[in-house]
């Protein structure tokens, strides 16, 4: 159910996109959601294809893309990319500390979309 309320909020962002331009079809948004998100793709294309039916949005394709989890280093600042596996014991590869900071890995945004 939790990607319903997602889904829900990315076709507002489209939809509020699309006033004040001369758009008459979405065709396909670019989604952007973070390795650590537990949000499921096939959830969010199953919602979003209830949900935009009769609005600009309906039929459009989802290009979902998972954004890669990256954590700063609390002691030498140094950014890196880690796997989800390696979380609980992952230390910097320069300084070797293991107070580590996410940057990036939990988001969905809405990339980009293209219309007609």
């Amino acid at each position: 159910m939790h990607e319903l309320q997602v889904t829900e909020r990315i076709l507002n962002v489209v939809l509020q996109h699309t006033k004040g331009h001369d758009v008459t079809r979405v065709v396909r948004i670019h989604l952007r959601i973070g390795e650590l998100s537990d949000l499921e793709d096939e959830w969010i294309q199953h919602y979003f294809e209830y949900i935009a039916r009769d609005t600009l949005a309906a039929n459009a394709e989802l290009a979902i893309t998972r954004a890669p989890i990256v954590v700063s280093c609390a002691a030498c600042s140094r950014t890196f990319e880690i796997k989800r596996d390696d979380l609980g014991e992952a230390k910097c590869p320069d300084c070797g500390e293991g107070k580590l900071d996410l940057v990036s890995g939990r988001e969905y945004l809405v990339e980009n979309m293209e219309v007609m």
